[in-house]
């Protein structure tokens, strides 16, 4: 299948992939994530390992949007935990919410 990423054209097959992935150690997942064979890779790293681009050339969606049309499963980027606001301070909530702490 003929695809673009980074605007540079690849000719990407399932087997292709699966040949490239192959010996490559997943790294942690945090956002969106390819299962190729039976592990689970962050979508950057399968970008950069089928392509050999630099993992800011290319964005997660075109490598989300090949991987789907070969017909590999793909997932979205993990939900963030909850964090309990209770008894916190205006400030202290809202940096709550953004996944940073301050202290006062």
């Amino acid at each position: 299948m003929r695809c673009v990423i980074a605007r540079f054209p690849f000719d990407l097959t399932k087997s292709g992939v699966l040949e490239s992935m192959k010996g490559i150690k997943p790294e942690q997942v945090l956002g969106e994530s390819v299962i190729i064979g039976r592990r689970t890779y962050p979508v950057k790293q399968v970008g950069q390992v089928i392509t050999r681009q630099d993992r800011r050339d290319f964005s997660a969606g075109e490598v989300l949007r090949a991987m789907t049309q070969l017909g590999f499963t793909c997932r979205g980027a993990l939900p963030r935990p909850a964090v309990a606001t209770r008894g916190l301070g205006p400030l202290q909530r809202a940096s709550a919410m953004l996944g940073t702490s301050v202290t006062v």
